[in-house]
């Protein structure tokens, strides 16, 4: 379901958080280190890539603030060239340990959430305010950036945990 509206967007990023933290609460630094068999991306990969994409989120947000050029998803790549910038943020955070990725999420959150708090509907459901966001509403991009990537990265982390179960 796609919130269309502040109280959805708050509640359905609070409920997706919850998961994803309790997910990620038990993990240990090993496992949270220990490659996926079939494409050798790990638990703490998926939460530090989540991360980046909070970051440029913000970045965005504020490049169309100041008028300047928006590069989306990011200078340099088309949105067809994911797996090749993926690769990269994997490369730019290799050496973060488990649990900076962990701080460095939970610090992603609280400022998304805030960043949810200061706006009102109007602001973030109402007519799209800059080119960036195509046909979405704010709102519907920062729950691209919190809530759906919540999820996928929950979905991701449960099919590692079973593929090394295995």
């Amino acid at each position: 379901m796609v919130a269309h509206s502040k109280e959805e967007l708050v509640t359905v990023m609070t409920k997706e958080y919850a998961k994803l933290e309790k997910l990620i609460g038990d993990i240990d630094e090993k496992l949270a280190l220990t490659p996926h068999p079939e494409d050798d991306i790990t638990i703490k990969d998926t939460i530090a890539h989540r991360v980046h994409w909070n970051d440029l989120f913000f970045g965005w947000y504020a490049d169309g603030l100041a008028g300047r050029p928006v590069h989306v998803p990011t200078k340099g790549y088309k949105w067809n060239q994911l797996k090749e910038y993926n690769a990269k943020v994997r490369e730019e955070t290799a050496d973060q340990s488990w649990d900076e990725a962990k701080a460095k999420l939970f610090e992603a959150h609280a400022r998304l959430a805030k960043f949810i708090d200061e706006r009102d509907d109007k602001q973030l459901y109402g007519p799209r305010k800059y080119d960036w966001q195509g046909k979405y509403p704010l709102g519907r991009w920062a729950e691209s950036t919190g809530p759906s990537h919540y999820r996928s990265a929950a979905k991701y982390i449960r099919q590692i945990k079973k593929a090394l179960a295995d």
